[in-house]
């Protein structure tokens, strides 16, 4: 009888040690550090009639490249052309974490974002993107949701009266977002954003039609039923390609990761 305890004792330990190794599953690097060989590269349209010839001028090598920074190689991204550097796989039920910072060279303003769940083809959304859903990195704006062509979000929102805009509120009413119905945009909850010139660590969390943005540690926006409207239905949208965008200043990221997840973490759910 002793025996068999010991083995039961023996056999829920594997269990668990085996149940946490799927559970925190390794970091899988969508940049390797070298080059971007692993991406597609795409060049849409220009920041504005001032800067038609900048970006008859650009090349891909040119607005996406790697550069030293200190001791690491880093993705530049010049910004001086909308533009697309975009994931070749689809992923799903993920944890992306990106660190980057704003360079010094601004052409329109420092503007870029993360778009996921990207899906079509590049050159739709504004002739540079596929359509998507997007966490948005402009400056002052980190961790907005922005709703490209026909994507569309259920989000829990309190109307600022003062500007007009829904504003991320936890336990708040949710609110149907896109072209179709409250608009495209959807403003973070509060502002977690590092000074110009320092490094930010953005997360999403995607599982399922749920999407959470994290911002330095802190969530400020989650988004629910992502999906897309079409002939007066919503079909569930729950994965696609990751783009970052050039759109209108110099950008560093430093590093971008992804793993897989089985649950949204508890700890980020406001």
């Amino acid at each position: 009888m002793k025996k068999m305890f010991v083995l039961v004792i023996i056999a829920f330990v594997t269990l668990t040690h085996v149940s946490c190794r799927q559970e925190v599953d390794p970091w899988q690097p969508l940049f390797n550090g070298e080059d971007l060989s692993n991406w597609d590269k795409y060049l849409g349209s220009s920041l504005g009639a001032d800067f038609e010839e900048l970006a008859a001028a650009a090349t891909e090598e040119g607005v996406f490249s790697v550069v030293e920074d200190g001791e690491d190689k880093v993705i530049r991204i010049s910004g001086e052309i909308n533009g697309s550097l975009a994931t070749r796989a689809s992923f799903e039920n993920y944890h992306l974490r990106v660190v980057f910072r704003w360079g010094d060279k601004v052409y329109s303003r420092r503007n870029s974002g993360l778009l996921y769940h990207s899906f079509g083809e590049l050159g739709v959304a504004f002739d540079t993107w596929m359509p998507n859903i997007e966490f948005q990195m402009m400056h002052t704006n980190l961790g907005d949701t922005y709703l490209m062509e026909n994507t569309t979000t259920e989000t829990p929102v309190i109307l600022n009266e003062e500007d007009e805009r829904f504003y991320f509120t936890p336990g708040a009413d949710k609110f149907t977002f896109g072209e179709h119905a409250s608009g495209r945009l959807i403003r973070k909850s509060a502002d977690y954003e590092n000074p110009l010139g320092e490094w930010n660590t953005i997360e999403l969390y995607c599982f399922g039609d749920t999407a959470v943005h994290v911002v330095n540690g802190e969530t400020v926006m989650v988004n629910y039923r992502t999906g897309v409207y079409e002939d007066g239905v919503i079909s569930p949208l729950v994965s696609g390609k990751i783009q970052i965008q050039s759109e209108g200043a110099e950008l560093f990221v430093k590093s971008i990761a992804i793993r897989p997840i089985i649950a949204l973490p508890e700890e980020i759910l406001p």
